[in-house]
C-alpha cells in the first residue's frame, strides 16, 4: 500500500490548495499525489446529501434520509443516551451515502428566544448543550464519521449574520458561549470545527487568531481540522495565519495566488501553510471516502418517532391525557396532515417518509372528525374556517388542536421580530376551548412562543418539531403508548421584554453589544425573581415519581475537586415513566457577581410501576468556577454553597449545602455588580476597554452587503443581476419560507461572499472595480478596468 503524502512531499501552490474546497462539499484533490476528496454534508438531524452541485441554503434537492428531531427537540429529552443512538445512526446514513464528515451538531447559545436558528441549537446553557454535543459526536466518530462542532464562535443570531460584530466581555465569552465548546472538544475531541460567520470584539471569527490558535488549539488541546463557513472567509491570507485551515465552500482558487504571494514575501509563514494543509491530509486519510451499506429505512424511522416522543414536553395536564380509545376525536389544525417538522435552511432534510398525526389515527381506526382551522403555509385570519373548528370540537369528546409557528415564521437567514403565534392560530385555540374544554394543544414550534390562552386548554403539549415520524409519536405520547419524557432546555418567558437581552437583540446592522452578560434565560429569570411562562427544565408526565434521601458524599470540598450527589428515586405510579433529577449551584459565598441558580448537572431516570432506583450526579469542580478576567483563569470562591436538587429552574425539591475550601476570596466583578450594563460606563468596565464604533456604512468595502449598496443605482442594478441568476426552481419560488430565507439571505450577502460564492465568476479585481464605482471614483475604476486583463487570475 502506497503511504500517503505528507504536506512536506507537496509543493507550496499543491499546499495552499488544498486550503479551499473542490465546489460545495467536497475537499480538494490532489490526484497527482494521490490525494483524494474528503466528502462533507449538512446533517445535524439528518443528511442533507446533494452528490454534485449544490446550494449552502436547502433550496436545493437532496438524497432522500432520515429526517430525525432537530436539536431543540433532541435537547428536550435531556437524555445523552438518545443523542448518542442518533449520532450513531447518522454515522450509518453518512456512510450509505459516502459522506465523511457530518457538518454538525449546532452548538449555539439560545442568547434570545428570537433567533430564527434556535430549532437548530440546543440550549441557552452551556453544560446541557455542551453534554448533547458531546454525545453526537461520539455516537458519530465511533462508526467513523467525522462531526463538525459549529459554529464557533458567539453566533446567536441571523441578523447581519455575515457582517455583525458581537461585542462581549470576556468573563461572559467564556462562562457562557465557549463553555459547551470547551466541554464537547476536550471530552468527544471532534474531527472539525466550524469558524463562523460574524466578527468577535472586533475580529472576524475565521480569522480571530486568539479564539482559533491560543484558545481552540493552545488550551483545549483540539488537534483537528478548522473549517470556515459558507463564504465566510474575509481575507485568506489572515485566516491562515490565525489558524484557520479550510475555505469552504471552493471558490476556484479565488485567493490561493493571494496567499502564495503572501508566503514568498514572507508575510505568512511557510510553516502555517504546510501545517493547515497537513490537517487537511489527516482529514483526508481518516476518512472512509467510498459508500458504504445502505440506510435502515424502518429502524432509522423508529428511533426518529422514540426521539419525538421522547423530547415532547407536556406543559400542563389536568387528567385528560392520556386519552382513552373510546374517545371521539375533533382534530383541528392543518398540522394534522401538512405537519411542522423541521427548520428550514441548510439543515432542511429530503425524508425517507413522513408520518402524520391523521394518518397514524386512521391507521388506530380512531373515531375521528378533521377541521383544518387555518392555511398552514400564511396562517391567514379566517372566521370560517375557526367556525367549522368550532362545530367539531362541540361534536367530539376531545378536541385536539395542532398550531404552532409556519416555516416562514422561522427559518435560517432571518430573526423573528416577536414570540406571538399567528393570530388565527391564537384565535382559534381560545374558539375552541370554549365550544370543548376537553382540549388539548399541541405546539409545532422551534423555539419559545407566547400563549394568551395558556390558562384555557385541558393540556398543552410542546411538541418542537418531531422529525419525519413526529406524526406518530404525538399518537403515541396522546394515547400513552409512549410518555411524553421531555423537558423545556430553555425557558418560555412570560412576556417578550421578559429576556434581558431584548434591548440589544439583534442590534445593529454591524454590531451587536451583549450587555447582559451572564444572564440568559432561566439565569436573569431566576436572579431577578421573575416568573417565566414555563421555567427551563419544565415538564410533566403520566406518572407520579417522588424522590427522597437526597445528600452529598461530602460537606467539605477543597477547591478543584468534584461532588457527587445522591437522589432515590421512585415511580410510585402505575405507568412507566421519567423524570430528570437536575442540580442547581447557588453561589453564597459573596465573592463574585453570579446568576442566583446555574444548571450543575443532571440525570435522566427512566423507571418501571414501582420501581425504586438511586442516581449520583456528579457536579464537576469547574462548575464551582468562574472564569476570572484580572487572573485570566478560572477560579474557585471559598465558602458555601447550596446545591439545589430540581425538577425545572423554579421547582426546588431538596438542598444540600457544602463548602468550598482553598479557593479565593475576592474577584474583578465582585458582589454588588450591575447585571445588565445599561449604561456605556458600565459595559465599558466590563469589557475592560472602551465600546468600540460599529463600521460605517460608507465608503462600501468588501465586506458591504448587497441591501447595502442598493441604496445606490449601481447597486440595485447588481442585486438585481444576482437574484436573475439564483438558482431558485418554481417549487422553491412557490415556497414563502424558503423565498423569505433567500430573500434576507441575499440582500445581507457580503460583496466578497458572492465572490467565494460565484466559483470563480467574480473575481476580486472585478468586486474592486464595482466598489470604486459605487463609491464614486469612476476614475479610480477606470484605472482598475486598464489593470484588469494582466490580473484577472488574482
Amino acid at each position: 500500500m502506497t503511504k500517503p503524502p505528507t504536506a512536506a512531499d507537496l509543493t507550496l501552490r499543491q499546499q495552499v490548495s488544498l486550503l479551499s474546497g473542490e465546489g460545495y462539499w467536497r475537499t480538494q484533490p490532489l490526484p497527482e499525489s494521490g490525494v483524494p476528496s474528503c466528502v462533507v454534508s449538512d446533517g445535524p438531524h439528518g443528511l442533507r446529501f446533494q452528490a454534485d452541485a449544490g446550494d449552502h441554503l436547502g433550496v436545493g434537492g437532496s438524497a432522500p434520509a432520515t429526517c430525525f428531531p432537530p436539536a431543540v427537540t433532541l435537547a428536550g429529552t435531556w437524555a445523552e443516551d438518545l443523542a448518542a443512538e442518533v449520532g450513531a445512526a447518522l454515522a450509518v446514513e453518512a456512510r450509505a451515502f459516502g459522506v465523511d464528515v457530518v457538518l454538525g451538531p449546532g452548538l449555539n447559545i439560545k442568547r434570545s428566544p428570537l433567533c430564527g436558528r434556535n430549532f437548530e441549537y440546543f440550549s441557552e446553557d452551556p453544560l446541557l448543550g455542551g453534554r448533547f454535543a458531546a454525545a453526537v459526536v461520539d455516537g458519530l466518530q465511533r462508526h467513523g464519521v467525522g462531526a463538525c462542532l459549529k459554529h464557533f464562535a458567539v453566533n446567536n443570531q441571523e441578523s447581519h449574520r455575515f457582517v455583525v460584530d458581537a461585542i462581549v466581555d470576556e468573563r461572559t465569552l467564556r462562562e457562557l458561549y465557549l463553555a459547551g465548546f470547551e466541554y464537547a472538544v476536550k471530552t468527544a475531541r471532534p474531527w472539525t470545527v466550524m469558524a463562523s460567520y460574524n466578527q468577535v470584539n472586533g475580529h472576524p471569527a475565521t480569522q480571530h487568531h486568539r479564539l482559533l490558535t491560543e484558545i481552540l488549539r493552545g488550551e483545549w488541546g483540539f488537534d483537528g481540522l478548522v473549517m470556515s463557513d459558507w463564504a465566510a472567509t474575509v481575507d485568506r491570507v489572515a485566516a491562515v495565519a490565525a489558524g484557520m485551515d479550510l475555505e469552504m465552500p471552493g471558490s476556484r482558487g479565488l485567493s490561493d495566488r493571494l496567499v502564495v504571494r503572501a508566503v514568498e514575501s514572507g508575510l505568512l509563514p511557510a510553516e502555517q501553510v504546510a501545517e493547515s494543509a497537513q490537517r487537511v491530509l489527516d482529514l483526508v486519510a481518516r476518512s472512509a471516502r467510498t459508500p458504504h451499506g445502505e440506510i435502515p429505512v424502518d429502524a432509522h424511522d423508529a428511533l426518529a418517532r422514540r426521539v419525538a416522543a421522547d423530547g415532547t414536553v407536556l406543559l400542563t395536564n389536568d387528567g385528560v391525557l392520556p386519552l382513552v380509545p373510546e374517545d371521539s376525536i375533533a382534530v383541528i389544525g392543518s398540522f394534522a396532515e401538512q405537519p411542522r417538522y423541521q427548520g428550514a435552511g441548510s439543515s432542511l432534510v429530503t425524508p425517507t417518509r413522513i408520518t402524520t398525526m391523521l394518518a397514524e389515527l386512521e391507521r388506530r381506526g380512531a373515531n375521528t372528525t378533521y377541521a383544518p382551522g387555518y392555511d398552514p403555509a400564511h396562517a391567514r385570519q379566517d372566521p370560517q374556517l375557526i367556525a367549522e373548528a368550532v362545530v367539531a370540537a362541540r361534536a367530539a369528546d376531545v378536541a385536539v388542536v395542532m398550531i404552532g409557528l409556519p416555516p416562514s415564521y422561522e427559518s435560517e437567514g432571518f430573526d423573528r421580530t416577536d414570540l406571538r403565534l399567528p393570530a388565527q392560530h391564537d384565535e382559534l385555540v381560545a374558539a375552541v376551548c370554549a365550544a370543548n374544554p376537553r382540549t388539548v394543544v399541541v405546539l409545532s414550534n422551534g423555539a419559545p412562543v407566547l400563549m394568551p390562552w395558556k390558562d384555557l386548554p385541558a393540556a398543552i403539549l410542546e411538541c418542537y418539531l418531531g422529525g419525519q415520524a413526529g406524526g406518530g409519536a404525538l399518537v403515541d405520547v396522546l394515547y400513552g403508548d409512549a410518555e411524553p419524557g421531555g423537558r423545556l432546555a430553555e425557558t418560555f418567558p412570560a412576556a417578550q421584554d421578559d429576556d434581558a437581552a431584548a434591548p440589544y437583540f439583534p442590534g445593529e446592522p454591524h454590531q451587536v453589544q451583549y450587555r447582559e452578560g451572564l444572564y440568559v434565560g432561566y439565569r436573569y429569570h431566576t436572579t431577578i425573581d421573575r416568573q417565566p411562562l414555563f421555567p427551563f427544565g419544565h415538564g410533566l408526565g403520566y406518572t407520579t415519581i417522588a424522590w427522597s434521601g437526597i445528600g452529598v458524599d461530602r460537606a467539605d470540598v477543597p477547591a478543584g475537586e468534584d461532588v457527587t450527589v445522591n437522589v432515590t428515586v421512585e415511580n410510585t405510579g402505575r405507568r412507566a415513566g421519567s423524570d430528570v433529577v437536575q442540580v442547581y449551584l447557588h453561589d453564597r459565598t459573596g465573592v463574585v457577581a453570579r446568576p442566583r441558580r446555574q444548571l450543575a448537572g443532571f440525570a435522566k431516570v427512566r423507571l418501571s410501576p414501582g420501581e425504586r432506583r438511586t442516581v449520583a450526579i456528579t457536579v464537576a469542580a469547574r462548575a464551582f468556577a468562574f472564569y476570572d478576567v484580572s487572573e485570566a483563569d478560572w477560579r474557585i470562591p471559598s465558602g458555601p454553597f447550596d446545591l439545589e436538587i430540581a425538577r425545572s429552574s423554579t421547582d426546588v425539591v431538596g438542598t444540600v449545602t457544602v463548602v468550598v475550601s482553598g479557593g479565593v476570596d475576592t474577584a474583578a466583578e465582585p458582589v454588588g455588580s450591575p447585571l445588565v450594563a445599561v449604561t456605556d460606563e458600565q459595559f465599558e468596565q466590563r469589557l475592560g476597554h472602551p465600546v468600540p464604533r460599529p463600521r460605517p456604512v460608507r465608503p462600501f468595502t468588501r465586506d458591504s452587503t448587497l441591501g447595502e449598496v442598493s441604496a445606490t443605482r449601481l447597486g440595485r442594478l447588481l442585486k438585481a443581476v444576482l437574484w436573475r441568476a439564483a438558482p431558485l426552481d418554481e417549487a422553491t419560488r412557490a415556497d414563502p419560507a424558503e423565498m423569505a430565507m433567500y430573500e434576507h439571505g441575499l440582500d445581507e450577502l457580503p460583496l466578497r461572499a458572492a465572490a467565494i460564492f460565484s466559483a470563480g465568476k467574480l473575481r476580486w479585481t472585478t468586486i474592486d472595480v464595482l466598489l470604486h464605482l459605487l463609491n464614486g471614483r469612476p476614475a479610480r475604476a477606470a484605472a482598475a478596468l486598464l489593470r484588469l486583463p494582466g490580473r484577472m487570475r488574482e
